[in-house]
């Protein structure tokens, strides 16, 4: 934990100029430069509006609204996650010349993607707004559920940036494994009303993503807290899993430039 928290400090620098980096090449050569950050997922929104809010005929109160905060959790999550599969392997040049605690390339890009859900959640904010819906307190809430969230991202990439170095096809399988959990995790309908009982407690509650959207919902759509026990048992669960991935890469991070 010394180590760890030593390291945070002394590579810090060079992983905030890491992330504007990579910002800045994202939008270098784009038309729209920074406006793609708003229209990718406001354009998603409107095609799961559209295909299961209007052709599916699914009724729910500020529906625009429930999709676009989903999407905000499980597209940062989702981009995460595929990218630490092959992050060692993609910084190549960089790990195999410079000594970096291999985690700091996650957060970095952690950082990247934080970025772009800020946005989202802005703009939630403001079709929240826009839709007048009446925002308390509550919203305030969201902040430990967010926090936990990018808490349990990170855990994750760290397990997955381990076995990315080692098995070439985990890529493929986190792929299939995304969408598979995509359907699972309730960003285009609700699971508590969708799925009968108890299978929509369990699935709202055992799947961390899905639990995540379910209640940053309840604080800014619905006005109330989220299950503080299950925060806490996420919370635990994420720090446990991240300890465990930051240890494993001390542990194996000279065996990553050997085997790439």
């Amino acid at each position: 934990m010394k180590q760890f928290v030593s390291d945070i400090k002394k590579y810090w620098r060079y992983t905030i100029y890491s992330a504007k980096s990579q910002l800045k090449s994202e939008v270098a050569n784009s038309y729209l430069n920074w406006l793609w950050w708003v229209l990718e997922p406001l354009c998603f929104m409107f095609i799961y509006a559209l295909v299961f809010g209007y052709m599916l005929n699914r009724k729910m109160e500020y529906y625009n609204c429930y999709i676009f905060i989903g999407l905000a959790i499980w597209d940062f999550f989702r981009r995460c996650v595929k990218s630490s599969v092959r992050m060692v392997r993609r910084n190549k040049p960089i790990v195999s010349k410079v000594y970096l605690p291999k985690y700091m390339l996650i957060i970095s890009d952690m950082l990247v993607n934080g970025f772009k859900m800020c946005i989202c959640l802005a703009i939630s904010l403001g079709m929240l707004a826009a839709y007048r819906v009446h925002v308390d307190w509550h919203i305030i809430l969201s902040l430990p559920v967010i926090a936990v969230a990018v808490l349990f991202t990170f855990g994750c990439c760290t397990i997955l940036l381990h076995l990315g170095v080692f098995i070439e096809d985990m890529v493929n399988v986190i792929d299939i494994a995304l969408r598979f959990f995509f359907y699972l995790t309730g960003v285009f309908y609700d699971i508590m009303k969708v799925l009968p009982a108890p299978y929509n407690t369990v699935l709202a509650h055992g799947n961390a993503v899905a639990y995540f959207c379910y209640s940053l919902r309840q604080t800014m759509l619905y006005h109330t807290s989220p299950g503080w026990h299950w925060l806490g048992f996420w919370f635990l669960f994420s720090l446990v899993l991240a300890w465990l991935g930051v240890r494993n890469i001390y542990r194996n991070e000279n065996t990553y430039v050997k085997v790439i």
